[in-house]
């Protein structure tokens, strides 16, 4: 399929209305897209047991991976046609242990630039208190430099 990132929000509206199926992470992890408008997106998500580290509380590697997706779909919204991206930076600053929760992850665009894009995620858990908060520099890929999906 060619690079159409334009049609991104298309495809996450779709993929919200069980037209086109999440990608085969998103299925794994069980990460649910609920909104999505151009520059932000929010992933709800259940952490389980079988998420849990050695400690009992949620693995911080599942707290990246759902920031990574709302903030690189969040990015992917803002693209014009025929460019792609992929991060080359992502931080993620832990600020309370999680356990079996129902998480909420917002993906926000901070700023896009010619080359780069500064993206961030704050992390909510049931209570509605923050878990972890992330950003990310995505790196605009065009031309033969593309990403084809």
């Amino acid at each position: 399929m060619g690079c159409v990132w334009m049609a991104y929000l298309d495809t996450l509206q779709k993929m919200m209305d069980g037209e086109v199926p999440p990608p085969p992470i998103s299925q794994f992890l069980g990460l649910n897209l609920v909104e999505a408008g151009e520059g932000l997106v929010i992933f709800e998500m259940e952490a389980t047991d079988e998420m849990d580290n050695p400690m009992g509380t949620l693995h911080g590697g599942i707290l990246c991976d759902l920031s990574d997706a709302a903030m690189g779909c969040a990015f992917a919204t803002t693209l014009p046609d025929n460019v792609s991206y992929t991060t080359v930076e992502l931080k993620l600053n832990f600020l309370k242990p999680a356990w079996n929760s129902k998480l909420r992850a917002v993906g926000r665009v901070i700023k896009t630039g010619n080359t780069t894009g500064l993206v961030e995620c704050q992390v909510f858990d049931s209570k509605d208190s923050l878990v972890a908060h992330a950003t990310s520099t995505c790196m605009i890929l065009t031309g033969e430099n593309r990403i084809e999906r």
